[in-house]
């Protein structure tokens, strides 16, 4: 499979993910919408810079995208499926609802391609680093012939089950992702309202049992109040109203995914969509407006 894998989508992610696939050794091309984008980076690695999609399929064996919305995804596959061969395999890397995935698969189907549905979790530093964690799913074959490239991008590379699995493990790690943020921003917020250390306070309690990956990388955002796009807010929302639509077909509500929609309507109202997820502690600092009595009524 050496030099012979595309990529498709060079956003934040997309870039690291390239890259790693380069080192290993299997990157033969790229193509970005934003063309400009495609050409720096195939300058950086020495790969093709393709014109179109399709012109980066007639020469790959395996397609991987990564891209923001179902509609791109589909609109990606319709693209490429007239010039990929019988027996390629596409990988969407995106966040999409499992619906999509599946939707895609059967388009691909119908040429004899295999589809993957393999959205990733672990943020920018996981993606430049390779050490993402990679939810796949659709057929075990496929699976085990992509296994080099997911492992080039990722370091828990795991299959759930046939086309869709993937993205419903990746539904569940965003609605952890909410709670978990909500927490550490609410934290943080109580902590400075008490007055502590905030940067001694992460480096011991990011040693502790409250300890999480968002709480380690984000929450000295929160210290500095800057909030460099590691997943953006409007990205988050967008994964979110999936979880919701998919809670939904059980009749469902989920508090947590229901009371974080609502503050990332909020935070892109007042103009914080592009900013990292951890910028949610702008609304629970806001609660701590007013100082605390130093001694309660009555002491």
């Amino acid at each position: 499979m050496t030099g012979t894998v595309g990529f498709i989508g060079l956003g934040a992610m997309g870039r690291g993910m390239a890259r790693n696939l380069h080192r290993a050794g299997l990157l033969h091309g790229v193509w970005n919408r934003s063309a400009d984008r495609a050409l720096v980076l195939a300058a950086e690695l020495g790969c093709v810079a393709a014109g179109t999609p399709a012109e980066l399929a007639a020469q790959c064996e395996v397609i991987v995208l990564c891209v923001s919305a179902d509609a791109d995804v589909l609109e990606i596959v319709d693209a490429i499926a007239p010039a990929l061969r019988g027996g390629a395999i596409v990988i969407d890397c995106s966040t999409v609802s499992a619906a999509t995935a599946r939707e895609a698969a059967r388009r691909l189907a119908a040429r004899s391609i295999e589809f993957l549905d393999a959205p990733v979790s672990g943020g920018v530093e996981g993606a430049r680093d390779g050490t993402l964690a990679i939810m796949v799913g659709g057929n075990e074959a496929a699976f085990e012939r992509a296994r080099p490239v997911l492992s080039a991008m990722g370091r828990a590379v795991t299959h759930f089950g046939p086309s869709g699995a993937g993205q419903a493990a990746k539904a569940t790690n965003q609605i952890m992702c909410a709670g978990i943020i909500q927490a550490v921003g609410e934290a943080m917020a109580f902590a400075k309202a008490e007055g502590l250390p905030l940067d001694a306070l992460i480096e011991t309690l990011g040693k502790g049992a409250g300890s999480s990956w968002y709480f380690v990388n984000r929450a000295p955002n929160m210290v500095r109040n800057a909030y460099p796009a590691g997943f953006r807010v409007r990205l988050h929302e967008k994964d979110l109203r999936i979880c919701q639509n998919m809670a939904g077909r059980h009749g469902v509500q989920l508090p947590v995914v229901e009371a974080t929609l609502q503050h990332y309507r909020t935070l892109i109202e007042r103009g914080h969509g592009d900013e990292d997820i951890s910028t949610i502690f702008r609304l629970k600092d806001a609660l701590f407006g007013q100082p605390p009595d130093e001694d309660p009524p009555g002491t």
